[in-house]
């Protein structure tokens, strides 16, 4: 604590002769003064400290999106706007109530001023409760549009980085389309992320005369997916739409190709890592994925808005990591530090690092941003999109022995 220096005079006197009642009550009230200022916060700019929270599937079933969500995090800004900024994270381990507890430690205990994740769609769902009561607010590393549609008094709170599973969907159904399918059938997770997914699909199917023939559902901890495939087989479709994230998207299409199928498969843009790949192995070549940018940043056109970024990105990640390492799970916590460094400066002229005031100004900065390059595409949110991305944010890629391939359209 700062040391209470009083002016020389008075320390003169101090020494020199007992304090009389008068000399001591000024002492008191200058001492007290002082104390004041001090708990009130008034000379503690210069120690303040912005702490961000970060909730990530480091262990479970999507521990392949967390890990590189949590590798992301060391490339992340130590200071911006003047202060210093803490970054906490914390393992959900892929389980929803895992989750809900994190978030509330870092709230409660932490005092946190943001949160970034969950790395899926069904533990961020189970965190927007959490954060729209504690006022703080997330970022989510999630899929799903439910995640910040529609923006209701709870959603006001909570924003998100990657494309939502509408923007995802829509690009099948139209390579689809383009590549003369009639047909398709779904299989997904058993969990929110196969449901909103399935939806997605199913509405921009129909709206490109296609006709969904089968359904099916699949846990993420699932050893076999046989009675699913077969059912989808005896339907006999064009394409085959796999909505799951992780490793354990792989066991669909490896269960098709086992069995036969010749058709062709579509992923979810939640298995955009190696991980994916090195699980999927030669059963997914000749499938495709609408994804990040980030994936075949080195292919995409020059005037490609998020080509620039996206490359700087992937160099310093793989200079921590290694060629070839990079994610676009990566990528959408990195972009969570992009929006985050735009929108601290602007939140610091409202009040103080873990402060109400400092979390509901930075708040309304992260909607407000405008015109903000990522290495996913050009941010602009507003009231009504708490995502900002359009779609240029989204490209077609085909993965061929190990290897991401650009689709130009």
């Amino acid at each position: 604590m700062p040391r209470l220096d009083f002016p020389a005079a008075e320390n003169r006197r101090a020494r020199a002769w007992p304090v009389g009642a008068r000399t001591s009550r000024r002492l008191l009230k200058r001492a007290a003064t002082l104390c004041a200022a001090l708990a009130c916060g008034l000379p503690l700019t210069s120690f303040a400290q912005v702490k961000i929270g970060l909730v990530l599937s480091l262990t479970g079933p999507a521990a392949s999106l967390g890990i590189p969500a949590r590798d992301t995090v060391a490339l992340l800004p130590k200071q911006i706007g003047g202060q210093n900024v803490e970054y906490i994270v914390l393992d959900d381990a892929s389980d929803t109530t895992q989750a809900v507890q994190d978030t509330k430690k870092l709230i409660s205990e932490n005092h946190v001023d943001a949160i970034i994740g969950s790395s899926i769609t069904p533990n961020s769902l189970a965190m927007i409760d959490v954060v729209a009561e504690g006022e703080t607010p997330m970022i989510s590393l999630a899929s799903s549009a439910k995640i910040i549609e529609p923006v209701d008094a709870k959603r006001h709170w909570v924003f998100k980085t990657p494309q939502t599973d509408a923007m995802m969907a829509s690009a099948i159904a139209e390579h689809a389309s383009g590549h003369g399918v009639k047909t398709i059938a779904f299989i997904g997770q058993a969990d929110a992320l196969g449901e909103t997914f399935y939806a997605e699909v199913a509405k921009f199917a129909q709206l490109h005369h296609i006709d969904v023939v089968a359904s099916e559902r699949f846990n993420r901890t699932d050893p076999s997916v046989t009675g699913q495939v077969l059912k989808i087989l005896a339907t006999h479709p064009d394409a085959v739409v796999v909505g799951a994230a992780g490793t354990p998207a792989a066991l669909p299409p490896k269960t098709l190709r086992q069995r036969g199928y010749k058709g062709v498969i579509y992923h979810n843009h939640g298995v955009g890592n190696n991980d994916f790949l090195r699980v999927c192995g030669a059963d997914c070549n000749g499938t495709f994925l609408p994804a990040s940018p980030v994936l075949v940043a080195a292919q995409l056109p020059a005037d490609h808005p998020a080509k620039r970024l996206a490359l700087d990105y992937i160099a310093r990640f793989e200079g921590q990591h290694g060629a070839g390492s990079v994610s676009a799970f990566g990528s959408y916590t990195w972009d969570a530090g992009v929006l985050l460094e735009h929108a601290i400066p602007l939140a610091l002229k409202a009040g103080a690092p873990g402060t109400p005031p400092f979390r509901r100004a930075l708040r309304d900065a992260l909607e407000g941003t405008r015109g903000l390059a990522d290495t996913n595409g050009v941010v602009n949110m507003s009231a009504a999109d708490h995502l900002g991305l359009d779609q240029r944010a989204r490209v077609m890629v085909e993965i061929n022995n190990g290897k991401w391939l650009y689709q130009p359209h």
